[in-house]
């Protein structure tokens, strides 16, 4: 998502206002990126959808659910245990962005009622908490649950995932055909200026243009041919990657 948010500031000279995207966005580097840049991040994280149904119940065993007091920094077991803090463990992802998880352990947990559903390893139960990411799960829970998120997930359902689902289902468009990313990009942009073509004039049509929609329905099938020919002159460079 990054990459994609400074090329935007660098093609308009101004970061988004706002960002609409799935959970598999919901990176504590993505949060941080749009709110150094003041940018409204309808984002959602891994468990957002779960938290929405009807019937959800969180699990107090599990150490996002724990309260937390950052204030004197510690944590509260559901026994009612106090957790004190014992260190920090920093994590560094792929692109370098690191984040810090904030550890907490029991003082004891021998001989607690709770034991057998809280812990199976010998010893005092420990968490790893990250704070800065929990802050902005929550930041983004008001957001998407807000009157102006409702209506812009209900406007990204309809946007990307039908485009999505012509392609895969209507169209069969399930495998990139080739290898290396230059190979892969010339297949893509093929497919992708066809069906643009194919979409403008189901527009056109509607609007009763005739023979202006039958010379670009002529250039897309002659771009898909162009295509297929491309694909059938060397079959052993066709590759079986999936989307």
């Amino acid at each position: 998502m990054i990459p994609f948010l400074q090329s935007f500031l660098n093609r308009y000279g101004r970061p988004a206002h706002t960002v609409v995207a799935d959970s598999g966005y919901g990176s504590e580097e993505n949060y941080r990126f749009m709110e150094e840049n003041s940018t409204e991040a309808y984002v959602k994280y891994s468990r957002f959808h779960m938290e929405q149904r009807p019937r959800f119940n969180p699990d107090p065993f599990k150490a996002e659910n724990f309260h937390c007091n950052e204030e004197h920094d510690f944590c509260i077991c559901p026994m009612g245990q106090k957790m004190r803090r014992t260190g920090t463990k920093r994590v560094k992802t792929a692109s370098g962005y690191v984040s810090e998880n904030a550890r907490y352990r029991a003082v004891r947990c021998e001989g607690c009622p709770l034991r057998c559903r809280c812990l199976k390893a010998k010893g005092n139960r420990m968490i790893e908490l990250n704070h800065r990411l929990r802050r902005y799960r929550q930041k983004a829970k008001g957001l998407l649950c807000s009157g102006e998120g409702l209506k812009h997930r209900g406007q990204r359902c309809i946007e990307p995932e039908a485009v999505f689902g012509q392609m895969k289902n209507n169209m069969n468009y399930k495998r990139f055909r080739h290898f290396g990313k230059d190979k892969v990009f010339m297949d893509f942009s093929f497919f992708a200026i066809a069906f643009n073509i194919k979409k403008m004039c189901a527009k056109m049509e509607k609007e009763c243009i005739g023979r202006l929609t039958e010379l670009l329905y002529g250039l897309a099938a002659a771009i898909f041919r162009c295509w297929g020919h491309i694909n059938q002159r060397k079959p052993q460079n066709i590759a079986a990657y999936s989307t």
